[in-house]
Order: C-alpha cells, then structure tokens, then sequence
C-alpha cells in the first residue's frame, strides 16, 4: 500500500473492515422473527423449533413474531420494510415467496429483491393419496385412469393457489392428463372428504394424512419431492413412480431485509447452518414429513429463482388467477 496518499489509504482500509466492524459483537440483543403465519400451522411448528436452536447457536433469544394474513403477505413486508440490522429476520415458505407473485396482486414487494437470503432451513414434499375405490395402486395406474376418464378425477387441496393445488395442476401438466381441481379451506377438510369418496386424490402434506394411511381409510401411493421421507421411506417419489424429474415440495427460508451486511449474514449463516444440523431439529423436521436443507446464502437464491420461475410457468399454463 502506498504511503503517498495516507488518507486515501485509510478510507480503502475502513471500506474494507467496515462489514467485519459491523458485525463486531452482533448480536447483542434478542432477535426478533417473524412467521408470515398464524400460530400452529406447519410453519409455525418448524419455525419455532428452528427458533429454539438458532437462539442456542447465537448466544440471544430467538423471539417468534407471527403475523399472518394475505398469504403471508403482511407479515413478510414487515421484514421487507425493517432496518437491516440483524434484529428483524423472516422465516418465509415458498408459498409467499415463489406462488404468492404470480397471483394477481397478492405480493406487494418484489420478492426476489426485497430480502436478502441466509439460509435455506428445509424442504416438506406433499402425499400423493388416493381413496381405497380408486382402481389405481400406483402412479402409473392413476396416470392411465386418468387418460382413460379425462376430467372424471377430481382431486383435493387445501384452497386455491396453495401449494397442494398447484401440485396437482404440475402433476396433471406433466403426466399429460385433466384432473378436475377441488379446493376447500384447509387441509383438514380435504382430508375429511377425500376419505368420505367424495373426491377420488388428495395432495397434502404427510402429518394430516398419516393417520388415516395407517388406517386403511386413504392408499398413499408417492411423495412430491425430490427424495422420499424418512418417515415413510417405502413410499417412492412421483419422479420415481411415473413422472420423470417431478418435484413439488413447500419449503422454508431464512432472510433478512435487503441489505443486510454481508458480515451480519455470515454470522446468521453460520448459526443457522449449525442449528440445522442439531440430532433435535432433525427429528423435529422428521415427525412434519419434512427435512434440513442448510448451505450457503447464494444456494437460497439459486433455490428460489427456479422454484419462483417453475411456478410461474405452471399457473400461467393452467391460467390460474387470483381467487
């Protein structure tokens, strides 16, 4: 470094240290988390063994802020519009962050701009579960039924524009067939009527349809993603089963808002990564049907921007608007 211009070389060196110096100490108070959800969902249960962890990693407590409405929407702007600092953090699902855009209106951000990624948390394939009547054992049988009835399948989610719905439009677009889509509000009721015959398929995440599986009362014949689950591993995946490449899965990341020093986000990498490998949130993720990702910042944003486009495609494809 040249002594000529001492100044100039001081301002370099600063510019240089300045995210190291800003992270000096961080976090020195509790961190606040906000899950774009209403307490006791999925989410909220992932979220906050998620909490439970990272607050061990970063020597503060990890405070769960649920703010649920608009699809998530509320509570993820709220993120989108805090100061940068390390305190105000969102646990997202792709619902919010790769669905929500594509439906007129929902998203009031850009949601490929408006946070900055720490760390993929993990990933919860849907069952592909069909009622007992069904003559299909396989996804291959209910591929050929479903070319042998077109429209006559009517299949279950858990409303329109989630992800069940949208896994059933990418499973039709890909098996080259016409399911006829059947939402209801939540997955509890689609559960109670797929077992009741009175819709034939049902995509839903593993926990609301384990128990009635086990009972007899609904044949599950694949998982959406791209492996099968630990807690069901006899259960192969679409890909596996019929539709080569298939993969739908509800999926969690850790943000900050835009602009978060790169500093402050290795430390929240770190940590996070470090929770994620815990025998406990294992387990915990385990019992959801559900699995740690964990990698790097720059391996979130990959992640999203192909999930993002993948769903875009789909609902333009099926012409799926804001209900």
């Amino acid at each position: 470094m040249s002594s000529k211009h001492p100044l100039r070389c001081a301002l370099l060196l600063a510019a240089a240290l300045s995210p190291a110096l800003h992270a000096q100490g961080y976090p020195e108070k509790p961190l606040r988390m906000v899950v774009p959800f209403p307490p006791g969902g999925a989410a909220d249960i992932v979220a906050r063994h998620f909490a439970t962890r990272l607050a061990e990693a970063v020597g503060q407590q990890v405070v769960v802020d649920n703010r649920g409405g608009a699809g998530g929407n509320i509570g993820a702007e709220n993120i989108a519009r805090s100061p940068a600092d390390g305190y105000s953090l969102l646990f997202a699902s792709s619902s919010v962050l790769s669905i929500n855009p594509h439906l007129g209106g929902r998203a009031p951000f850009d949601v490929l701009k408006a946070f900055t990624p720490v760390v993929l948390i993990g990933h919860a394939p849907n069952v592909l579960a069909v009622h007992p009547s069904v003559p299909a054992k396989t996804v291959r049988d209910l591929i050929l039924l479903a070319k042998q009835r077109p429209d006559a399948l009517a299949y279950a989610s858990n409303g329109h524009g989630t992800l069940s719905h949208l896994t059933g439009e990418l499973f039709a677009q890909g098996a080259g067939v016409k399911l006829l889509h059947v939402p209801y509000k939540g997955a509890a009721p689609a559960t109670i009527d797929t077992v009741a015959g009175n819709v034939s398929v049902l995509f839903a995440a593993f926990p609301s349809v384990a128990s009635q599986v086990r009972a007899g009362r609904l044949r599950a014949l694949a998982v959406t993603g791209a492996q099968r689950i630990a807690i069901a591993k006899d259960l192969p995946t679409v890909a596996e089963a019929g539709i080569p490449g298939f993969e739908s899965s509800q999926w969690w990341g850790f943000y900050g808002p835009a602009g978060l020093p790169a500093a402050i986000v290795d430390v929240l990498n770190k940590a996070a990564n470090r929770a994620l490998g815990t025998e406990e949130f294992r387990k915990a993720l385990a019992l959801e049907g559900a699995a740690p990702a964990g990698g790097t910042p720059a391996q979130l944003a990959a992640y999203h921007k192909t999930d993002y486009d993948k769903w875009g495609k789909v609902i333009a494809a099926a012409g799926i608007k804001e209900n």
